[in-house]
């Protein structure tokens, strides 16, 4: 029995895994900026899940879930930064302000996250943690370069970190999903207030008012909880796990493109070195 820290549990994915986690006999601290959405959780798994209110972007309320989830489960095994929410603009219309707090949430928060576990998975030399990433960042689609940004930089991240801790017993592994049926495209989704004319044809058709996706995506939340658990599980777990067939179709055609235009400019590419 290991126990699972999940963030951002209110719907979507968060609750689906959660309630798979909880299903297969683990232990879950279960956390939503909104605790009551999870009182059906609680209710299920009295003895097993502990339901806790967190802000990601709350250092202090990160701080008690630790301790709360220590206190009552002795530590944490997986973390799962999960938390997160999709902002549309094109680059040029959004606003400062909505910019910094989607990195807040979406990077910042999923770093303080990291910093808060880690102490307890490196004194065990043992744990998990598990990165909710989006296929966005690998295609940055237009009007969506600010929350393609904040996975690309999570990415990142996880890579450092995935050669920093493999020594040390402990994995990383970023997890890609595409569309799957939540409420991303729903309430979690956001946009600047400001559009402009000029990105109609590109940025404009990812608008809330232009998005005819919502409630009609492939992908099913309880089979992704169901792979990830697998991962976990997994004696060896990649570093990177693509989920959906849309999201790996298109991560092949990405990597694909991206190899014929390094092909395409190589020998520029190569003539800049000193004396070539």
């Amino acid at each position: 029995m290991a126990t699972w820290l999940i963030t951002g549990c209110s719907t979507g994915l968060g609750r689906a895994l959660a309630q798979a986690v909880l299903a297969h006999g683990h232990n879950a601290v279960v956390t939503a900026r909104n605790p009551s959405t999870l009182q059906d959780i609680a209710a299920a798994f009295p003895h097993t899940a502990l339901t806790l209110p967190l802000d990601v972007t709350d250092r202090a309320q990160i701080s008690s879930v630790v301790q709360q989830a220590r206190t009552r489960f002795g530590g944490i095994d997986v973390l799962v930064n999960n938390a997160g929410y999709g902002y549309r603009a094109a680059v040029e219309e959004a606003d400062d302000a909505d910019i910094r707090q989607l990195f807040d949430t979406n990077v910042f928060g999923a770093v303080d996250m990291i910093k808060a576990v880690l102490p307890d998975m490196r004194a065990k030399r043992a744990g998990s943690i598990l990165n909710i990433s989006s296929i966005g960042a690998r295609i940055s689609p237009a009007g969506s370069g600010y929350y393609s940004a904040t996975k690309a930089a999570l990415e990142g991240l996880s890579g450092s970190l995935h050669k920093e801790l493999q020594p040390l017993g402990i994995n990383v592994t970023v997890i890609e999903p595409g569309a799957f049926r939540t409420d991303f495209a729903g309430r979690s989704l956001t946009q600047s207030a400001t559009a402009l004319r000029d990105y109609a044809d590109t940025a404009g058709k990812r608008r809330k008012e232009q998005d005819t996706v919502h409630g009609t995506q492939p992908g099913d939340p309880a089979k992704a909880a169901e792979a990830i658990l697998t991962v976990v599980e997994s004696p060896n777990p990649p570093s990177l796990m693509v989920l959906g067939k849309d999201a790996f179709d298109a991560f092949a055609a990405v990597a694909q493109a991206e190899r014929a235009e390094l092909d395409q400019w190589r020998d520029l590419s190569l003539s800049t070195g000193i004396g070539g």
